[in-house]
């Protein structure tokens, strides 16, 4: 069984079905319930898996992927407008755990390189855990929340070049850096930051003009695999190529594509990283030092939960507030792992303390869920969904895009200028291409992809969407995505174009608003015959008001009845009768009186 590929796959999800649901009803998350399933699984568990470090190897795609997915959401802009937070409670933060975890290691006769590198890893905290957390808790859009996801933000920043400098730092323990070292990693830094953009994009766009999904997954995996070979060869982490890929594509019109096409490789490779490492915690060690790993997960907790509430009065946070920033950031993060491997495999840290340190870290994630429990019942909750004013420089969840355009033809395109006139931010979706080239040369910001794929909606931010605006040509296309939408998002209005009547009602069925693409249109038309027979403009706007009132109520009208065709004729009959006698009485009265000859 431990030598079979199938057998130990079936094993390795079996376990991750049975233990991610079960510990996510018991509010400890999914990372838990992976490491669990890996305790469980390895060698000092069960034993169905004794070869670790093979599994670890290829689970470590997963953190790549994710280094992938996070430079997607880093573009420049949003970096901009939370700079002050990001920057500066982000880089105390990690300076100041870093320099007192390091000098701790140091007092255990660390070397210092050694020490620096764990001491940045182990001021590092879960992204994954932590904004769960934050979620579960309705607390994300508190000031802890927005401060805690700047922090956050901060130190996947400083896990690259942390990630970039261990190999560094391990061939340089006893001796000079060499100068052509250092010359071919800038080299290939160079090569891929200059050429990554313009060659990346137009790879994506030859790609996307096939239309094979299958084809552009595979040139997605293709390009995050290969920048991080490229960069490992170079001698630098392979987790700073993907990275790197993310952010140049990040402002590309293909970034939500590309995010929905990684995320379920990313997911489930992550998932296999968390199960390696849960593998990997030495429960010997454990069992043989009980009072350092319990002392070392005290002191990390103490020290980062003391320097997070310092930083969070700092920042303007009340006392609970600080205490609850410090109760959701104070344990160890996934990253630290990753941290602890390279540095094991650079010859920075020893076999002995790997596994101490991996110990540490995994019980300070496994404690963080039931010690924030116990913080909240002794401080009280109220104070933890209290949203209070945002500062200006901190992304407010109101400034986010509320409106989603599925399909920039021409209709698309009049509802996207009119809101970019308004100022009203707005995400834009286009499964042609060239469609998506044309119009972005002339500035306008829209995403290649298809609306009607629930990845591809939960990747464009579809759970922030208040409005969705359905305008594609195809009709079938258009009752697909509303169909999606609705099911996606319940809550969230949706108003679709439609091309005649019965495929208004068919878009009614699903609950959303029908605008019939020719319908104003041909009203206006229409006024403009009136008043070129004579009939007064007043008279004329008047006469095709009543008739577009009358003509929506008879929409209404047949959708109760829209599936017996004899009884939608009778319906149009009678409205037709009812809207001459209607113009009749009104020229009778003198209200429209016909024009002079």
């Amino acid at each position: 069984m431990h030598s079979g590929v199938l057998e130990l796959a079936l094993v390795l999800l079996l376990a991750a079905v049975i233990a991610v649901p079960v510990f996510r009803r018991l509010g400890f998350g999914a990372v838990l319930g992976y490491l669990a399933a890996g305790v469980v699984l390895g060698p000092d568990g069960l034993g169905f898996v004794q070869d670790t470090d093979r599994i670890l190897g290829a689970a470590e795609i997963g953190v790549v992927m994710l280094l992938f997915v996070i430079g997607l959401e880093l573009s420049p802009s949003r970096l901009k407008v939370m700079r002050r937070s990001v920057f500066g409670a982000g880089a105390l933060q990690v300076a100041t755990c870093a320099l007192v975890l390091g000098g701790l290691l140091m007092l255990d006769h660390f070397h210092w390189k050694s020490a620096l590198v764990v001491g940045v890893a182990l001021a590092l905290s879960s992204t994954a855990v932590g904004l769960q957390l934050l979620s579960e808790h309705k607390a994300l859009n508190s000031d802890h929340g927005r401060l805690a996801f700047a922090i956050l933000l901060f130190q996947d920043l400083i896990a690259i070049p942390l990630l970039a400098a261990i190999p560094l730092l391990g061939g340089a323990r006893n001796q000079t850096l060499h100068w052509q070292d250092v010359a071919v990693a800038i080299g290939a830094l160079a090569v891929v930051i200059l050429c990554g953009r313009p060659l990346l994009r137009r790879v994506f766009g030859m790609v996307a003009r096939t239309r094979s999904p299958e084809m552009f997954t595979a040139t997605a995996l293709l390009v995050v695999l290969g920048t991080a070979w490229f960069l490992q060869e170079a001698g630098l982490s392979p987790s700073l190529g993907a990275f790197l890929a993310g952010v140049l594509l990040s402002d590309s019109e293909f970034r939500h594509e590309l995010e929905a096409q990684i995320e379920p490789f990313k997911g489930l490779f992550l998932g296999l990283f968390f199960i390696a490492v849960g593998m990997g915690i030495d429960l010997d060690r454990i069992a043989a030092e009980p009072g350092m790993i319990a002392a070392g997960v005290g002191v990390l907790l103490v020290v980062k939960f003391g320097l997070l509430y310092a930083i969070g009065r700092i920042a303007g946070l009340a006392s609970r507030q600080a205490m609850m920033l410090g109760s959701v950031l104070w344990l160890g993060g996934e990253f630290a792992f990753v941290v602890f491997n390279e540095a094991q495999r650079a010859l920075l840290l020893g076999s002995a303390n790997h596994d101490r340190l991996v110990a540490i870290v995994g019980l300070s994630m496994g404690l963080t869920p039931l010690l924030l429990i116990a913080l909240l019942r002794l401080i009280g909750r109220e104070t933890v969904a209290k949203p209070d004013a945002a500062p200006a420089d901190e992304v407010n969840p109101d400034h986010r895009p509320k409106v989603l355009i599925a399909g920039m033809g021409r209709f698309g395109q009049v509802v996207a200028r009119l809101l970019t006139a308004q100022k009203v931010p707005f995400v834009a979706l286009e499964v042609n291409p060239d469609t998506v080239a044309d119009l972005r040369r002339f500035g306008n910001q829209l995403y290649y992809g298809d609306p009607t794929r629930p990845e591809m909606l939960r990747a464009a931010g579809g759970a922030e969407i208040a409005v969705f605006v359905v305008t594609m040509d195809d009709p079938e296309t258009n009752l697909r995505a509303t169909r999606m939408i609705r099911r996606l998002y319940p809550d969230a209005r949706v108003l679709a174009r439609a091309r005649n009547r019965q495929h208004a009602w068919r878009l009614m069925d699903m609950g959303a608003e029908p605008f019939r693409e020719v319908f104003g249109t041909s009203l206006e038309l229409s006024e403009q015959v009136l008043k070129l027979l004579g009939v007064s403009e007043e008279t004329a706007r008047r006469h095709v008001q009543r008739f577009r009132e009358h003509d929506e109520k008879l929409l209404r009208d047949q959708y109760l009845v829209y599936d017996d065709e004899a009884a939608v004729i009778q319906t149009s009959r009678d409205a037709r009768t009812d809207l001459m006698h209607l113009f009749e009485a009104d020229a009778g009265s003198g209200k429209d009186a016909p024009p002079d000859r």
